[in-house]
């Protein structure tokens, strides 16, 4: 054993029923040579597939996983922070249910953590995809980081180990449109990066379409960066000389040689230009705003449906009317708060 103190292992689930038992093996295996005090929150996103029946038959043989069900779909960041808050353990790992963020990495994270580390994260080094989307990641990784006002490390998702301390600060942040990877770099402390190979999806297709990658790119970059609202300063800046020049090259044509040149094409170009440009900003702003408007509303989130083997000795009072169909297997109908 490695240490007696506890961990928390949170699984998101949306679209990963074949995953499900594969990936419980594995922890199992990975955790009980780490330490004797460990727990695995999984928490199924409204997943549309058969998860929730797996996951529950799962939590009847093992009684260390805890089972959360969403109403409905809230999304991946707020799958992770519903998991947080029912983690207990000293440190809490974060991680995909599709067997992409490896399960046998958790005994470095914890050896880091254990060395002093208050976040340990994994750094995909290499991802078993088309050049396409590899070419795609690190141009947006770079991006983000030389854009944006904290210093988000190169490559690396969710997958990580957060001591108590960080899992705490993260919580504290009231935002609704989290990102955890930003809100982990937010929140500091002591940090270490571990390369990995990320395999493929362990079963099913991939369920991130083109246009959220590109909703992802938005969400990244208005987040945590204001290099697109000084685009419009600088942009304006810009399209300001440019047009004091074209005043001063028709004035000047005209004093020398009485002549102006032609302006239709010159005139269209700047107003399509100028049109363009406005477009862009109108976007950039609305991207803003569409934030703002959704955090002003503060609706609680996420709502619960269902709880399985609740192990807090003092329940986090969740939104919504939560059950356990394994109480209520055992004659047992109290609802879980």
């Amino acid at each position: 054993m490695m240490t007696e103190r506890m961990v928390s292992i949170v699984v998101t689930c949306y679209r990963d029923a074949g995953s499900v038992r594969e990936l419980l093996r594995r922890l199992r295996e990975s955790m009980d040579v780490i330490t004797p005090n460990w727990e695995v929150i999984y928490v199924n996103d409204d997943s549309p597939d058969d998860a929730e029946a797996v996951l529950i038959e799962a939590a009847r043989q093992e009684p260390r996983l805890t089972v959360i069900s969403h109403a409905r779909n809230f999304g991946a960041q707020t799958a992770f922070t519903t998991g947080m808050r029912q983690a207990r353990g000293e440190a809490v790992v974060i991680m995909d249910g599709d067997l992409q963020d490896p399960p046998e990495m958790i005994g470095d994270f914890v050896a880091q953590w254990l060395a002093g580390h208050e976040v340990v994260y994994g750094i995909r080094a290499k991802r078993q995809e088309g050049w396409v989307r590899n070419v795609g990641y690190k141009v947006f990784y770079r991006i983000l980081r030389k854009i944006s006002y904290l210093d988000i490390p190169l490559d690396a998702g969710e997958f990580s180990l957060m001591d108590r301390v960080v899992v705490e600060a993260i919580l504290a942040c009231p935002e609704q449109d989290r990102l955890i990877r930003g809100l982990r770099a937010y929140a500091g402390f002591r940090q270490v990066g571990i390369p990995f190979n990320r395999p493929p999806r362990h079963s099913g297709e991939s369920t991130q379409s083109l246009i959220d990658y590109i909703m992802w790119v938005y969400k990244s970059f208005t987040s945590f960066s204001l290099a697109p609202l000084r685009f419009i300063i600088v942009t304006s800046f810009l399209m300001s000389a440019l047009l004091f020049f074209l005043i001063f090259y028709y004035l000047a044509s005209w004093l020398h040689g009485g002549y102006a040149p032609p302006g239709y094409m010159t005139q269209l170009m700047v107003l399509l230009g100028v049109g363009t440009v406005i477009m862009l900003s109108l976007g950039i702003i609305a991207e803003y705003l569409g934030r703002l408007f959704l955090e002003v509303k503060n609706r609680p989130q996420p709502i619960i449906r269902m709880l399985v083997n609740d192990q807090r000795p003092e329940p986090v009072p969740w939104l919504g009317r939560s059950h356990d169909p394994l109480r209520r297997a055992t004659g047992d109908t109290r609802a879980q708060p």
